[in-house]
Formats: structure tokens, C-alpha cells, sequence
């Protein structure tokens, strides 16, 4: 049975952010046959894509004597560096082999090479919007379960956002993976949990 008033929002499915890819979550490609039956329950589904130049500001070869995973301060705060993934019109970039892409909408995040963006609704700012909120809120949707790539990072902050602008928000984490840096996934699901997300 569908749930018209439902969204899955399915993110980050992407090569660089599965096993052999640039920035890679064990068990990332693992999650695809699981999505891909879940997309059976919900009236709308939605994907997220990383979308960066190849000049990235979070790319740690883009600045000086800078290592993958350091953390240097930009104008809206701080940024973990990361290695070059998922750059516009790559292989890294394309979504995950098998996983569907029928959905309702793909949204691209990322692009702005001044700053980062790992929320599906706000870039790293937290006041630039991606437009997804007018998107769900036009067409009536408002519950939403997320699903996918990676879990402490763009899941979290997806569900944060959407938690904070008043959705129902579940996050599945049989359907995601976590980098796991310096304990982000514990770090994560009690911040979600703080903020109201439902953890299944």
C-alpha cells in the first residue's frame, strides 16, 4: 500500500560513496536492493545527487598543504575537507548501479563551489535553501523517510532540517551507512533522536 502524503527521500546513492569509490561507506551498495523495494511503499520518491566542481572548497586538493578528513573554518563555520568526489558529469557522480531512478524528482546539491551542501534542504549555511521544502509542501507530503548515503553526515543533516522545519521525519537505518568518523554515527543518531526523528 502506498502512502500519497509520504515521501522517501533516498540520498546519495552514488558511486564515489559506495565501495571503490572516492570517498566510499562500507556497505553502501549493500543498501540497494532494500531501497529499491521500499520505493514500492511511498506515493513520492525523491533523490538527492553530491554535484560538485571539480574547484570545490570542500575539496582538501583545493587548498594548501591540506589533508583528507582536516577541518578548516569557512565563512558559515567549519568544514571537514574531503578527498575530490562525486564532480559533475563523472562516473563518481552517477548513481549506484541497479539502484531505480523512477522517482518523482532528483535533486542536486553541492554545486556552489563556495560551500558545501549535505543537507537535502539547506546548503551548509543552514539559511540557503535547495527548494525541496516548497516542493514537498506543494504537493502535500508531510512525513518523510529517509534512506541512504552517509548516515552521520547528509541523512543526519537532512532529517535535522526537515525535523526542524516541522516534517515527520524517519530515518531507516537498515537502508543507510555511516562513514563513522571519530564516532559521527552514535554522534548522530542522538542528535536526531534529540530532535524528534523517529530511528527504525
Amino acid at each position: 500500500m502506498t502512502h500519497p502524503d509520504r515521501a522517501l527521500i533516498v540520498i546519495d546513492m552514488q558511486n564515489d560513496f559506495c565501495p571503490g569509490g572516492a570517498l566510499a561507506v562500507a556497505g553502501g551498495d549493500a543498501l540497494v536492493d532494500g531501497i529499491n523495494a521500499a520505493m514500492d511503499d511511498f506515493g513520492t520518491v525523491i533523490l538527492t545527487q553530491d554535484w560538485h566542481p571539480a574547484d570545490h572548497a570542500s575539496f582538501a586538493s583545493n587548498h594548501a598543504d591540506a589533508r583528507p578528513m582536516d577541518s578548516v573554518e569557512m565563512p558559515y563555520g567549519a568544514q571537514i575537507l574531503w578527498p575530490d568526489h562525486c564532480v559533475q558529469g563523472t562516473h563518481g557522480a552517477r548513481f549506484v548501479p541497479g539502484l531505480r531512478t523512477d522517482g518523482d524528482l532528483i535533486l542536486r546539491k553541492g554545486f556552489n563551489r563556495a560551500i558545501d551542501s549535505y543537507s537535502a534542504f539547506f546548503e551548509n549555511d543552514r539559511t540557503t535553501p535547495t527548494g525541496l521544502e516548497g516542493y514537498l509542501r506543494t504537493r502535500g507530503i508531510g512525513d518523510l523517510v529517509l534512506a541512504g548515503l552517509a548516515l552521520d553526515f547528509c541523512v543526519a543533516y537532512s532529517a535535522l532540517d526537515a525535523a526542524r522545519l516541522g516534517f515527520g521525519v524517519t530515518v531507516r537505518t537498515d537502508l543507510s551507512a555511516a562513514i563513522d568518523h571519530d564516532g559521527s554515527r552514535a554522534a548522530a543518531l542522538e542528535r536526531m533522536r534529540d530532535a524528534g526523528v523517529t530511528i527504525a
